[in-house]
């Protein structure tokens, strides 16, 4: 049935479903905690948060040599298991020491912190690994189906808060979201099982710890080109985001009085988005990636937000932004993210492990502080929020432009003998 829906064939079956499971618990456990991080956004403010957001790109950035020397010195097996259960249990504390009854301005800035370094982490994790096990080729077919995983856990997650945060509260929210993610460790098992199963399997060899330098993804990107290119591309997706972030939360605190609202108009928004995710991941995404290649996922949202900006600045209200809002997250997912993932296949191990993170994490999160800044210092100086759009449009300008160079870079980029095995490749970047 799955070889009917979408470009599987018979020997995948297995790693695909086990790559879908481990990503829908994973993002079913983030995403039904994401409406409470909005929602303690709107409690802290918008100074508040954008001063949060400092914080959050300096874990990000403290992250990246903890991560090299967690990947340098310990199994795949071992650290990608564990790294979930650690989730599951900060989750289960954080809900533990909430209180209902009276909000905690300090327990909200760190659960937002955690939440919002958190979820990039286990993103690049994932990807890194499933670009491990894929070879470039599998990528551009099953990439979209296996998105399709998480997108469904996003759907599902919020529909959670959405049913339920009225009668468990947001603690019990918390507490689901856990198991969720205990549930993903079972998933990572069955995916580690697959891995070391494959035909041709050198299961000790391919365990191995990776070695190298903590600090290795920082000289990775900065001596190639290939590389700063994907970091630009990040900082596109993040500026254009932290745009329609900050302007959700203006247009949401002033329609919706009631906390228990917003979070509901949160998950709302949230379920509509992995709606038209999944569908479009399972139907065409890796039928355009496919057909039309890499270079068409990259540029076609930038595109779109170019005229969505330009329509905001024009006439600006709840509708039209939800309507902007849910079609820019949905294309993100479906076709953005898959097209981004696949750009690493031709590379190396060290690579996808280190070089891959730092550009997913503290870069991207850097990023966001840095624009929320930028949107703080323009709204002081007087622009408003239909400038804040137009501003937008000229950025979705150039991020069309960057994922156009670096789809024609990949789709040109030579293939190796030993890109099969999706180790050892090498660089395209700093040929």
């Amino acid at each position: 049935m799955l070889a009917r829906l979408a470009p599987i064939e018979p020997r995948e079956i297995r790693a695909v479903v086990a790559a879908f499971s481990l990503f829908f618990f994973m993002w079913a456990g983030y995403f039904s905690v994401r409406p409470v991080r909005e929602t303690v956004a709107t409690l802290l403010g918008n100074d508040a948060v954008a001063d949060l957001w400092l914080y959050t790109a300096a874990f990000s950035i403290l992250i990246v040599p903890l991560y090299g020397s967690v990947v340098g010195q310990f199994k795949r097996s071992t650290f990608l298991p564990w790294t979930y259960g650690a989730v599951a249990v900060l989750l289960a504390v954080v809900g533990a020491l909430l209180d209902p009854e009276a909000f905690s301005p300090l327990l909200g800035k760190v659960f937002y912190v955690f939440i919002s370094v958190v979820n990039l982490f286990l993103l690049s994790m994932f990807w890194s690994f499933l670009l491990e096990l894929f070879d470039r080729g599998q990528t551009k077919r099953l990439f979209g189906v296996i998105a399709a995983g998480g997108s469904a856990g996003a759907l599902a997650g919020p529909l959670v808060a959405d049913i339920t945060v009225t009668t468990i509260g947001e603690q019990g929210v918390l507490f689901v979201a856990a198991a969720m993610f205990l549930i993903a460790i079972v998933c990572q098992r069955v995916l580690l099982r697959t891995w070391t199963e494959r035909p041709g399997a050198d299961t000790a060899q391919d365990d191995k710890p990776i070695g190298g330098s903590v600090f290795a993804g920082v000289t990775l990107i900065l001596r190639s080109p290939y590389l700063l290119g994907i970091g630009l591309f990040i900082v596109g997706i993040s500026a254009v985001s932290t745009i329609l972030y900050f302007e959700q939360l203006r247009i949401v605190a002033e329609t919706f009085a009631d906390t228990n609202e917003r979070t509901r108009m949160f998950a709302r928004m949230d379920w509509i988005v992995q709606s038209l995710t999944v569908l479009t991941q399972i139907f065409l995404t890796g039928r355009i990636a496919a057909r039309f290649g890499v270079k068409t996922l990259l540029t076609l949202v930038p595109l779109i937000m170019i005229a969505a900006f330009a329509a905001l600045a024009a006439y600006s209200t709840f509708v039209l932004f939800a309507i902007v809002f849910i079609l820019r997250r949905a294309g993100e997912y479906a076709l953005v993210r898959p097209g981004r993932e696949m750009l690493w296949s031709p590379l190396d191990k060290e690579t996808k492990y280190k070089a891959k993170s730092t550009i997913d994490v503290p870069v991207y999160r850097g990023a966001d502080y840095i624009g929320g800044q930028a949107n703080a210092a323009l709204l002081a100086i007087g622009v408003t929020p239909n400038g804040m759009m137009a501003v937008g449009a000229v950025i979705a300008g150039l991020w069309a432009l960057v994922g156009w160079w670096l789809g024609k870079r990949y789709e040109t980029t030579g293939t190796s003998a030993t890109e099969s095995k999706a180790a050892g490749v090498a660089r395209p970047a700093t040929q």
